[in-house]
């Protein structure tokens, strides 16, 4: 047996070496090294527990846990030194605990398996992650919502099936999108309680022998609580699935929004300006200024679909219990972890930085827009509604017979349609006029939008989330 099997955590029941091809698809260590924080904190844990149950000396527990705060401090200067033996991070580190101390390392793995130990990493890793996360999320809801207050009097043309539809202010647009960030951080919220729970102490799949307290894990790693079953505890990744569509989701909004500015930024709209920060120019083209952020945010939407859908393709076809299959989990969080974190700060900072131009909004406003007020109109005057809109629908229509905008019909005109038009109809021909009538909670007139600026507001200064727990993880 070569030197590399025997360090191997599971080499003693096998003769020869594995095929080194195998080999570098089995090993997880280029991606899986981000957690090094999270073990050693698992494993600090994880000895002091062995020391309440009697297996570790109080000497042998300091011993540990000195030689854990020592490969801490490597990894935390750069200092660390893989070698082509380490598998995982957790072979890594213990490897590593055994070069410092000597054999009162190999007493730490006692009745622990890399199955509960892998995913008690994952957990503790993701649960920093959320709150990374969630404060970008609150960074981008509040630069939002500060724009929308100080732009509120913008009014601009809102469109559905791509087609102009009513007056709205551009803050109504904004608050539109920020409707959905924040279901999206509170999703995050939501998630976390399922995410804060304790898998160690189950070992490869029966549990642990040696008493463990793990009500005393749970305490020293602050999970909210400890999972009921050891077999589904090991192999379980909801919260790997319920994180990758949490990121879809909140792609599929970023996207939109993205969506929505790249057709604001063209020439023919030009209702925004992107920063040069946040731009691209053409390399044959000199006029070009392209808008590469909101292209690669909306790109970046398909990226977290292939993930979410790809891994739960893994899962569909697994057994009962630990499957090396699982190994995906890590690469599809820790991509998907990044491209949100990405895409977030960017967000905000095309946000942050964008130009709006309100007198080409303002100009793209056109009369045909007020159709439905038209229609309101009448109902104010007792016409139903049904009977009002074909009312108006007529009116449109004699409009372009004519050849002429909807707020140039003579009132006599709109008479040949029906005689409750009168001279107060030319209020109706009024951009200001036509938002100011939604009044109603959530509506475009300015006093519910700066309701709902206020009502976000409010929710930011509730949502200030600041972590919760004292784990050492640091994101590289």
């Amino acid at each position: 047996m070569s030197a590399s099997e025997e360090k191997k955590l599971w080499g003693g029941r096998f003769v020869g070496t594995t095929d080194p091809i195998l080999e570098k698809l089995n090993g997880s260590i280029p991606y899986d090294q981000r957690m090094w924080a999270a073990d050693i904190e698992g494993s600090r844990a994880y000895a002091k527990a062995l020391a309440k149950a009697g297996l570790l000396t109080k000497e042998e527990m300091e011993q540990i846990i000195h030689g854990m705060e020592k490969i801490y401090e490597e990894w935390s200067k750069g200092n660390f030194k893989i070698q082509a033996a380490d598998e995982d991070i957790h072979t890594a580190n213990e490897r590593r605990l055994k070069e410092l101390i000597g054999d009162t390392a190999g007493k730490l793995h006692t009745g622990r398996s890399r199955n509960d130990q892998v995913v008690t990493d994952m957990r503790l890793w993701l649960r920093d992650g959320i709150t990374t996360l969630f404060s970008h999320l609150h960074l981008l809801v509040s630069t939002m919502v500060e724009r929308a207050a100080l732009e509120v009097d913008f009014l601009f043309p809102g469109y559905t099936h791509m087609q102009r539809a009513q007056p709205i202010r551009w803050s109504h647009w904004l608050l539109s999108h920020v409707a959905a960030l924040c279901r999206d951080a509170e999703k995050l919220e939501e998630m976390m309680p399922r995410v804060s729970v304790l898998p160690l102490g189950s070992g490869a799949i029966a549990g642990n022998p040696f008493n463990i307290d793990r009500e005393f894990l749970r305490t020293e790693l602050h999970f909210d609580g400890i999972s009921l079953n050891s077999m589904d505890a090991t192999s379980e990744r909801d919260f790997v699935a319920d994180f990758l569509f949490w990121a879809s989701l909140c792609a599929t909004h970023l996207s939109k929004m993205a969506e929505d500015l790249i057709i604001y930024s063209t020439k023919e709209f030009s209702f925004v300006t992107l920063s040069d920060a946040y731009s691209t120019g053409s390399s044959l083209m000199p006029q070009k200024k392209n808008s590469d952020s909101l292209e690669l945010i909306r790109s970046k939407a398909g990226r977290t679909f292939g993930r979410c859908s790809g891994f739960l393709m893994t899962l569909k076809g697994l057994p009962s219990a630990y499957n090396k299959d699982l190994q995906e989990d890590k690469e599809a969080m820790f991509d998907s972890f990044d491209t949100m974190c990405a895409v977030l700060q960017v967000a905000t900072g095309v946000i942050s930085t964008l130009k709006v131009n309100p007198s080409a909004m303002e100009a793209a406003l056109s009369p045909d827009m007020l159709a439905t007020d038209l229609a309101y109109y009448l109902v104010r005057k007792g016409v139903p509604f049904r009977e009002a809109h074909g009312l108006s629908g007529h009116a449109v229509r004699l409009s372009e017979t004519k050849g002429v905008p909807l707020n140039q019909l003579s009132v006599e005109d709109l008479q040949t349609i029906s005689p409750v038009f009168e001279n107060s109809v030319s209020q109706v021909w009024n951009y200001v006029n036509s938002v100011e009538q939604y009044t109603a909670a959530g509506g475009t007139a300015k006093s519910s939008v700066m309701a709902q600026v206020e009502q976000v507001r409010q929710w930011l200064l509730k949502h200030n989330i600041k972590p919760k727990f004292n784990v050492i993880s640091p994101l590289l």
